[in-house]
């Protein structure tokens, strides 16, 4: 019979890669995890791992093995934490990552709405880009992060929450008439800010200029949104963000919003959670109610 330990040993193996970093993880010794798998696998009668000078990689029953057993650990967490919170109303805390594009827009009327209908629950908001949030959901720093979508799985479980149109936005001296439609290949060459290779859509803002030859004059990477968007408010710099983060800008006189056409260019946003340990209840409320919000700004 396989124990939670054991399963708990599997996944901890598939999604560090490496049996010295799983028992850290699971504070066991290294021969302990490896007994674990080694039952597991003659248990099962199959290899779930191989071995190799790169580390340790899911065979295909391993791959076939590693979500079932995923399943089977948030399963157990969820029904503790509902036994643990009959009689109780909703409280504790919530560790949440949060892009600009969200921090902008949705988190003051969200938190708003946490705090009036539940305030025992405490909410810890972290700002940061892709890659730092992901990392840290994956260590279960984070109950929950927003972020663009991407392909790498292991250790997280995704949902979709949003896609959103691409916008070019300029100061009052690049000259465009806030927005209206622009086709970038149409303009000048541009002094374009864009964020750097630790964000998502530095590859894709990438692919889509010289996809659509573009001309650039210079490039500027930077991932920090205050000082993107007060360059571009005060020189003729500019930069290519998500509608959502715009709508403080909707009336056009400290920036102007443009959409992008021919083609247009959108972002896809997900929600992502450690793969092993389910939402909890408070932070089910708080991400309910950013999706509240953000759907709300989709129709605006």
């Amino acid at each position: 019979m396989i124990t939670l330990r054991q399963i708990r040993s599997v996944v901890a193996v598939a999604e560090e890669g490496s049996f010295t970093k799983a028992a850290i993880r699971e504070n066991a010794t290294q021969s302990g995890i490896s007994q674990h798998i080694s039952s597991v696998e003659r248990e099962l009668d199959v290899a779930l791992f191989i071995r190799n000078s790169d580390g340790v990689q899911l065979t295909p029953a391993g791959r076939n093995y590693y979500p079932h057993a995923v399943g089977i650990l948030r399963a157990v967490e969820s029904s503790s934490d509902e036994a643990r919170a009959v009689g109780k109303g909703i409280s504790g805390d919530v560790r949440a990552g949060l892009m600009p594009a969200f921090t902008r827009s949705v988190l003051v009327p969200a938190l708003e709405r946490v705090i009036k209908k539940h305030p025992a629950i405490n909410v810890k908001t972290i700002e940061g880009y892709s890659g730092q949030l992901t990392s840290m959901v994956r260590a279960e720093q984070l109950d929950f992060a927003l972020v663009p979508a991407f392909a790498g799985r292991v250790g997280l479980t995704i949902a979709p929450v949003a896609r959103d149109r691409e916008m070019l936005v300029s100061g009052p001296e690049f000259g465009l008439v806030h927005s209206q439609d622009v086709k970038l290949s149409d303009l000048a060459p541009l002094k374009l800010i864009i964020p750097t290779d630790s964000n998502v859509r530095h590859d894709r803002i990438l692919e889509y200029i010289e996809g659509q030859n573009i001309k650039i004059d210079r490039l500027m990477e930077m991932d920090t949104m205050l000082g993107t968007l007060g360059l571009v408010k005060r020189t003729d710099w500019v930069t290519i963000l998500p509608g959502l983060i715009c709508v403080g800008d909707k009336d056009g006189k400290l920036r102007r919003i443009n959409p992008l056409i021919d083609p247009s260019l959108y972002s896809d946003f997900v929600t992502i959670e450690p793969a092993t340990k389910p939402i909890s209840q408070q932070a089910a409320v708080f991400l309910a109610e950013l999706k509240t919000e953000i759907d709300r700004l989709s129709t605006v």
